[in-house]
């Protein structure tokens, strides 16, 4: 169809759709306050606080049992040094092993029934009472 002519057709015309334009009222959020920020502040430095002491009361307990455990290594490293001594100490002063070494050194007893063996409870720092004579 033509309808832009001279003929006598009208125009059909196309509604025109209209908007009624309403108003939004928009509402924005208050700032919050200093006084409010400042307690938020507050409460977030005094947190990081004690986390802070918490991790570092850890640490030191942690440095302790480190130390704990190394102190029990070297005592059990001493106890077993000091049993090996005492057997050494033990077996060197063996009255056998020292009639036989003052032997050896050309000593000899004064008289046979003179050498009497102590036990070795009884024993006073290393010192033997038996009697040789050179």
């Amino acid at each position: 169809m033509y309808y832009e002519g001279n003929l006598a057709i009208s125009q059909k015309k196309k509604p025109r759709v209209t908007y009624k334009e309403t108003k939004r009222i928009v509402k924005r959020k208050r700032a919050i306050p200093t006084q409010e920020k400042l307690l938020y502040l507050f409460t977030i430095v005094v947190c990081v606080l004690v986390a802070g002491l918490l991790i570092f009361r850890y640490a030191q307990i942690y440095e302790v049992n480190a130390k704990m455990q190394q102190m029990e290594q070297q005592i059990q490293k001493l106890e077993s040094e000091n049993e090996t001594l005492e057997l050494e100490v033990n077996l060197l002063q063996d009255p056998k092993r020292l009639i036989d070494k003052a032997k050896q050194l050309g000593l000899q007893p004064s008289i046979e029934e003179d050498i009497s063996e102590i036990p070795l409870g009884s024993r006073v720092a290393g010192t033997s009472q038996i009697a040789l004579k050179k």
